[in-house]
Formats: C-alpha cells, sequence, structure tokens
C-alpha cells in the first residue's frame, strides 16, 4: 500500500508509546491519522502536531468505539490501516502468601479479566469493527488489496514473568488471533499482521528509576538498550506497504528472552 494523503489510518493508544510514534510515523507520509484514546489533553496535542483528529475511545466499550470510528470516518473516510497500541498490564501473582499472616490469596478474577477486556477483546473489537468498515472501499490494487491491520502482542506473549499470568494470556491470545483472522480476510484484501516489542522506551518504562533502567538495557542482547518507539513504527510501516507481509507475528526486542523475573 502507498502511504499518502488519500490513506486513511486509526492508530489506538496513539496519545503516547508505541502508538504516538506509529501515528507521527504514518503523518509524516502524508497519511490523514485519526488518534484513538482516553488521554485526551494528550491525544489533541498531538493530533495539532501531526495534523490529525483526536477521537476520545474506551476499547472496552461498544458504543465508545462506534462513536469514535464515526468522528474518524467523518474527517477523514474510511479508514485503510488501524494499528492496535491501545493496552495495559499488572502484576498479580497466581497465588500467594502474605508473609506476615501467612493467608493464602489467588489473582483477583475481576483483575485478571480487566487485562483481558482491554488487550485481548478491546484488540478484536476494533479489529472487527475496522474490518468491516475496510470492505466497502474498492481494492487498491489488482491483488484486491483493500486495508491493513497491525496489531500489538508483546514479548511476554511466549516469555511470561513472574506476575504476568493475565498480561501475558492477553498477549498470547492476540498473537493466537493473527492467522484466523488473516485467513477470515483473505477474501476481502485485508492483511493482518501483529508486532510482539520485547523492552521499549514507554512512558512506564521510562518512569523507573534511572539504575532499574540500566539494568533493563544490559539485559537486552544487541543493541544493549531499550527499543525506541520509533523503531516500532519502523516496522509497522514496513508491514503496511509490503503487500506480502500476511499473517505474521514479529518479534522485536533485539534477541532477548524475557527471565522469570
Amino acid at each position: 500500500m502507498k502511504l499518502d494523503s488519500s490513506i486513511a489510518a486509526v492508530v489506538t493508544g496513539a496519545a503516547s508509546g508505541l502508538g504516538a510514534a506509529t501515528a507521527r510515523a504514518l503523518a509524516a507520509k502524508g497519511v490523514k491519522v485519526a488518534i484513538f484514546d482516553l488521554q485526551e489533553e494528550k491525544g489533541k496535542a498531538l493530533a495539532e502536531e501531526i495534523g490529525g483528529i483526536f477521537c476520545e475511545a474506551n476499547v472496552t466499550s461498544d458504543e465508545s468505539i462506534d462513536a469514535a470510528f464515526a468522528k474518524a470516518r467523518a474527517a477523514h473516510g474510511q479508514e485503510r490501516i488501524l494499528v492496535n497500541c491501545a493496552g495495559t498490564a499488572n502484576a498479580i501473582k497466581t497465588v500467594s502468601r502474605d508473609k506476615t499472616t501467612g493467608e493464602i490469596k489467588h489473582f483477583p478474577l475481576d483483575a485478571f479479566n480487566f487485562i483481558i477486556q482491554i488487550n485481548l477483546v478491546g484488540t478484536f473489537r476494533v479489529l472487527a469493527k475496522s474490518a468491516a468498515g475496510m470492505l466497502t472501499l474498492d481494492p487498491l490494487s489488482e491483488d484486491g488489496d483493500r486495508g491493513v491491520i497491525i496489531n500489538t502482542a508483546s514479548a511476554a506473549a511466549e516469555d511470561g514473568q513472574v506476575g504476568q499470568a493475565a498480561y501475558a494470556t492477553s498477549k498470547a491470545g492476540v498473537v493466537g488471533m493473527t492467522l484466523p483472522v488473516a485467513r477470515d480476510l483473505m477474501n476481502e484484501g485485508i492483511r493482518v499482521n501483529t508486532i510482539l516489542p520485547g523492552i521499549f522506551k514507554t512512558p512506564l518504562m521510562m518512569s523507573l528509576p534511572e539504575k532499574a533502567r540500566e539494568v533493563l538495557d544490559a539485559s537486552v542482547p544487541f543493541p544493549k538498550r531499550m527499543g525506541k518507539p520509533e523503531e516500532y513504527a519502523e516496522l509497522a510501516l514496513a508491514m503496511i506497504t509490503n503487500p506480502y507481509f500476511n499473517g505474521e507475528d514479529v518479534r522485536l526486542d533485539g534477541a532477548i528472552r524475557m527471565p522469570p523475573r
């Protein structure tokens, strides 16, 4: 797919981190970008910076996502590109024993479900609604290319650490849906791929103490640093522009394999 001003894109979780870098990269190519996020102040500021539009969007709500798509499409037309970056995490062991009282507790199911609803169900909710819209478009090429969907999983999908039962499960689910969704859409000209980032310089990681960040940098085989959000965006654009890139889950992690802790 050629990236220019005739193309509209939606990026979820785009007010910061990986999503913001992707929104900037797409806009730099002339693409009309809609920023889906709950962070209104940051989202509006980025939209103004790149000439895009901010759409308040809660990926756990059909009504919120429908309204966001309606706003984005009214401004830019039907999107041909969707990049799902919205997500969150928690860290709770499956079972734990209180060191003082000896009380045994398990991972609260509402906290587990919270992560699944955002990272997994939320990703599917947005991609399904976007794909339905893409089906209304005429193909761009003789191959029948209508659109591209990129989802964001995590290296934790394969190397989940202590306390990451919910997070790793949610991201493994995103990986697991990639091929079947690509096959569901194969006759409609819509490609689907997933990126599995390792340790990246997101706001969450940069909020850690400097010494903790130095330890994380040293844990990456090469290059010995956290990934840059712009490097995620570069891979996303490669997946969008290469017409043979379909049904793939790609780690982007400097060859790191996460240890138990």
